[in-house]
Formats: structure tokens, C-alpha cells, sequence
């Protein structure tokens, strides 16, 4: 960056690392048709919807109600509890804009976790605090609750990212009783459908403090349409719209996602669900008898997480033959772990061959 440039950018922002997301790590790969894509949890399903463009000429609404009332109806809640936005991506940017003071204020993440809770804090100048998960990858309760008084939100993950755990809902309520009045708790559940028995929606009657995120992007198998969900009490909803683009839901997204959330769609999606659970079941009890591989954290999502000692060699394997994972070995206590999207059972296929004639080749 040319010296000028740097001077006039805030220090905060020069001083930044962007998110790697799946995309940006491997730009332009995409343009291959023969590509396997298992690195960024997307489903591999896809299916087809009508879009009218008739009002294409005219700005959208700011929450399209045909979208906000079939989520609401969805997810069991009431439609002044429900908020659309840009992907669940930008909840977590609604939240802290609306709750956090820049260059005073700080949230609380739990790491190993999603790392835009963390690069949407610093975009904005907020602090970031760190309670890491422990060794089994549950959440340290008494280290979240030594932050009491201390940040402004709470970010949980459930399943989590990359680690596919959940939170029991004990757990859940212990933070949400804790930082009461003191705190937003959002309780991010973009894999919830893989898990749903996790939901803890029921909670938002009881917590005024708990904030739920979900999205389109996994079950649904509408990443490219960029729509989710925050879940919340009314005011709260009230105060994010406070901070939201005054168009931020396209024509386009809000046809789609209406369609998507039609009953019967919702029984594609949860036959979707089942079937990549299954799948997801069988790869890791497959990988699992693999060269050295140890299986790290649980299945909650769609995704398996694991070890290996040759992670980089592994990795170009792949990588030379078209098929495109995820390195987690970054974050902390993921060592040499890499994470695998499920895919359709020809991707599975493909993949668990790749890995098993690659170890095959390492044990000559």
C-alpha cells in the first residue's frame, strides 16, 4: 500500500486481516466444472425457483413480509421477532453496531468458532475477548462468566464452527441468567436444522437477552442468495432496523427465499437434512479407519472435522485432484485438523477414495 493511502486509512483497519472465506482462498476455481467444492459447508443440492422481473424498477422493501412471516411461521415465532438480512454474516454486524461503542466497548467469542464474530468486532473498532472452548470442545462456563460486566455481547455457536458441537441448553441458560441486563447473548444456530433438537428459540419467551442467527445458506442450499435471519425479542429487532441499509433484502432474494420457505420446499429440505446427516455418519466411521486420522469434535452440522500429521501433503493431494477442503490448523487447539463439507454421495465417493489411495501411497 502506497504511504499516502495508508496515512489517510484509520489505524484500526490498516492493522486488520481479512476473512480467508472459501471463495477468496481459492479465486476463480470455480470457473472449473470438474472442481469438487466440500471446503466452505455448502449443501450440494440445488433447486429451481421463479423470479418476476416485473419490480425490478422499483427499490425493494426493507423486510419483505411475504419472507419475514414465513420465517417467523417457521421458526414458531411472531413476525416482530423476526429480522431478514444479508446472510446471518450481517446479524453479527447489526449487533455489534447497535450494542457496542467502537474503541470501548468488547464481545466475548469462544474459540475454536467462526471467525467473523471476531473480523465484524474489529471492522468496527470493538474489542475482542476470548473464552476458548475446552478440551472436548464444550463451552468453559466459568471462564464466559468471569467476562461478566466486562463485554457488551456474547457470541456462542450452536453447532459450532468448525468443531460441529452443540451447547446444551443448560449451558445456554447459565450465560443467558448471568448477563442479564448486562449483555446480548447470540446464540448463532446457521447448522441448526442439522441438529434442530438444539433450537433454543423457546428460550427468546423467557430471555429478552438472547438473540438467535440463522440463515438460508446450509439446509436450505442457498448460500449464493446471501439471506439469514436474527431472532429477537421486538425491541431489540427494533433497534437493529435503527442500523440496518435501508434496502438490504434484493427483489430477487426476497422471491426466492419466500419460495424456499413454502411447505414444500421445507420437506425437501428436511429429506436434504437426513440424507446428508446419513452420509456424514458413514464418512466419518470411514475416515475414521484411515492412515492416522483422528476425528475431532462431533457432527452436529454438516461437516466432519479431523487430524492428521500429514495435513499438508493431504491438503495438495486434493487439491491436485480437484477436490477442495478446508485447513482449520490456524485456529487454536486445531492443530493439523482439516474439515470436509459433506457433499452428494458421488463427492463422498470421490473424496474417501482420494484420501484412502493417499495413505495407501504414504504406508509403501
Amino acid at each position: 500500500m502506497s504511504e499516502w493511502l495508508e496515512a489517510l486509512t484509520v489505524n484500526y483497519v490498516n492493522e486488520l486481516t481479512p476473512y480467508e472465506s472459501a471463495r477468496r482462498l481459492f479465486a476463480g476455481s470455480g470457473a472449473d466444472a470438474k472442481q469438487v467444492w466440500m471446503n466452505a459447508n455448502e449443501s450440494p443440492f440445488h433447486r429451481d425457483y421463479e423470479i418476476d422481473t416485473a419490480i425490478f424498477n422499483r427499490y425493494p422493501d426493507c423486510q419483505p413480509d411475504t419472507v419475514v412471516n414465513a420465517y417467523a411461521d417457521y421458526a414458531g415465532l411472531k413476525p416482530e421477532q423476526t429480522l431478514v438480512t444479508r446472510g446471518a454474516d450481517e446479524g453479527i454486524e447489526l449487533v455489534i453496531r447497535a450494542f457496542c461503542e467502537p474503541g470501548q466497548d468488547s464481545i466475548l467469542i469462544c474459540p475454536p468458532t467462526y471467525g467473523m464474530y471476531a473480523i465484524s468486532a474489529q471492522t468496527f473498532n470493538v474489542g475482542v475477548e476470548r473464552a476458548p472452548l475446552l478440551a472436548d470442545f464444550s463451552v468453559d462456563i466459568d471462564a464466559v462468566l468471569s467476562y461478566v460486566g466486562k463485554v457488551k455481547v456474547v457470541f456462542i455457536c450452536s453447532p459450532n464452527n468448525p468443531t460441529g458441537t452443540s451447547v446444551p441448553q443448560e449451558d445456554i441458560v447459565k450465560v443467558l441468567a448471568a448477563y442479564k441486563d448486562k449483555a446480548i447473548i447470540v446464540l448463532d444456530e446457521a447448522y441448526i436444522e442439522f441438529d434442530s433438537e438444539q433450537t433454543q428459540s423457546q428460550l427468546l419467551a423467557q430471555y429478552p437477552n438472547l438473540v438467535l442467527l440463522r440463515t438460508l445458506s446450509k439446509a436450505f442450499a442457498l448460500a449464493g442468495l446471501r439471506c439469514g435471519f436474527t431472532l429477537a425479542s421486538p425491541d431489540i429487532i427494533q433497534t437493529l432496523l435503527k442500523v440496518i441499509a435501508p434496502y438490504p433484502i434484493p427483489a430477487p432474494v426476497a422471491q426466492i427465499a419466500g419460495q424456499a420457505l413454502q411447505s414444500r420446499n421445507l420437506s425437501a429440505v428436511a429429506k436434504d437434512v437426513e440424507f446428508l446427516k446419513t452420509e456424514l455418519s458413514q464418512l466419518q466411521a470411514a475416515l475414521s479407519k484411515v492412515g492416522d486420522i483422528q476425528i475431532v469434535g462431533d457432527i452436529k452440522a454438516n461437516f466432519v472435522l479431523f487430524r492428521t500429521q500429514k495435513k499438508n501433503e493431504l491438503m495438495k493431494h486434493l487439491v491436485d485432484n480437484k477436490v477442495l477442503i478446508r485447513d482449520q490448523s490456524k485456529q487454536i487447539a486445531l492443530e493439523n485438523c482439516l474439515r470436509i463439507s459433506i457433499g452428494d454421495k458421488a463427492q463422498n465417493q470421490t473424496l474417501l477414495a482420494l484420501i484412502t489411495a493417499f495413505f495407501a501411497n504414504e504406508a509403501k
